[in-house]
């Protein structure tokens, strides 16, 4: 039998730790060929009849043992090795998660095989839209079947090599050929974006052209101000109406449109999980949204996932910057750590100067609190979208595990303090409710509020 292909998840059993398969030119697993229980059963009757027949002296019996016999003796000579050949094909190796994705499993077999049955091995988070993954089919000598159905990735994530049990059996159903071929494919599932018309601007732009407006005066579309005209001004930055009241010329002067540089730093410290809802999983999907839209404005866009272990992309721009951030966000996991981690550990060309850093985070660990604080007291434009983990945490019945909860609430109430001490704006995304009241509320923040020195 042949080579396979379907979707697996990369990582093992939990969605957030992947690890590769099996790399290719993995060895091919041999075909198992054994007996039927039917072979079993013939045999039986045939040797019962026969020894009935000498014990008793019935040539009769002898005779009502020999079909038995003859379906062993021909079906055992006759069964052949089916030589299937299974293959799968996918429309894309990348999707969306909860989106169909096309996939063609194809079939064949050089000598023909009354009845092949094939189940699809897929992991945990991949399953077929409509039907099931187990079929069976009967092919002539040399003919090849294409069974077309949808794979659907509930989850983001990215999915490696699955298995595919193949099992073979001839016409008097004597013989079975059984095989588990490891399939070679990747999907990978990205995270659904989230609606999000308005970005939260930074404080300070970088010197390249873009879509924010600059606080700086030159070159541009916004109105600034007016000044008395000097020679070597462009005459179509005259304001006529406001020459002819002063009895002198002035200009126009405006704020140019330039880029920023934002920095999205994840929180990977904790995860807090319940039966429906991840913070990490929400996390991510913010982080992708943004990354996005950032990205469309011609803004430079990076990554930190700080956590166990540390990840990063430097900040740059485009499209391929965008699979960049996406795929590393894929890759984000919690590993469990109980060492100090401070900023120290990140390298310096991560973390521009004049930077928007854009915090997403539970506010469930004080490494993460204190790595934000070490980072406003650098001087970086710091914000945070808190990940609310209410509704995946609930309190249990008993009074003690009422008031642990209570103090864990209060525990969350003093690490958000301290940010709000250090003037950054800090916002609640609850479940259920759009991300853009979320940045909506951190724009409002920073419009009242001025930020404390350090």
């Amino acid at each position: 039998m042949g080579a396979a292909s379907l979707a697996r998840r990369r990582r093992g059993g939990s969605p957030r730790d992947r690890r590769h398969a099996g790399a290719r030119g993995h060895p091919r697993p041999p075909v198992r060929r054994t007996a039927s229980p039917r072979v079993e059963g013939y045999a039986i009757l045939a040797g019962a009849a026969l020894l009935a027949a000498l014990v008793l002296r019935r040539p009769e019996l002898a005779v009502a043992a020999a079909p038995f016999a003859l379906v062993l003796a021909l079906g055992l000579r006759l069964a052949r090795d089916p030589a299937v050949r299974v293959d799968l094909e996918l429309a894309a190796d990348r999707t969306l998660e909860s989106s169909r994705l096309p996939a063609e499993l194809s079939v064949r077999s050089e000598s023909g095989v009354d009845r092949l049955e094939l189940l699809v091995d897929l992991p945990e988070g991949v399953g077929v839209a409509d039907g099931d993954n187990a079929t069976a089919v009967r092919l002539r000598r040399g003919e090849e079947r294409t069974l077309s159905f949808d794979l659907r990735c509930e989850h983001w994530g990215v999915y490696d090599v699955g298995e595919i049990e193949v099992r073979a059996r001839d016409l008097l159903r004597l013989v079975v050929w059984e095989e588990r071929l490891r399939l070679r494919r990747t999907i990978k599932a990205y995270p659904q974006e989230q609606l999000l018309d308005r970005l939260l601007a930074p404080l300070e732009t970088q010197a390249r052209a873009g879509s924010d407006v600059a606080r700086t005066k030159g070159d541009g579309i916004e109105y600034a101000d007016l000044r008395a005209y000097v020679p070597g001004d462009r005459l179509r930055s005259i304001n006529w109406r406001a020459s002819a009241r002063r009895d002198t010329l002035v200009v126009n002067e405006r704020h140019p449109e330039r880029n920023t540089d934002v920095v999205l730093f994840l929180d990977s410290f904790s995860d807090l999980r319940g039966p429906s809802r991840s913070t990490l999983d929400d996390a991510v999907r913010a982080a992708a949204t943004l990354a996005t839209r950032y990205l469309d404005r011609r803004d430079r866009v990076g990554l930190v996932a700080f956590g166990g272990v540390l990840r990063w992309v430097q900040p740059g721009l485009g499209v391929v910057q965008r699979f960049r951030l996406i795929e590393t966000l894929l890759e984000t996991g919690v590993e469990p750590t109980y060492t100090w981690r401070n900023v120290n550990v990140i390298p310096a060309r991560i973390l521009p100067s004049k930077a928007l850093v854009l915090g997403l985070t539970p506010l469930v660990d004080p490494r993460f609190v204190a790595a934000l604080q070490d980072l406003r007291a650098r001087g970086y434009d710091v914000a945070v979208v808190e990940i609310d983990p209410i509704g995946v945490v609930q309190p249990e019945s008993s009074e003690a595990e009422r008031l642990a909860f209570r103090l864990w609430l209060l525990q969350r109430e003093i690490l958000r303090s301290r940010l709000l001490r250090l003037g950054i704006a800090v916002s609640r995304w609850s479940q259920g409710a759009p991300l853009e009241v979320a940045v909506e509320e951190v724009r409002t923040f920073r419009r009242h509020a001025r930020l404390a020195r350090v």
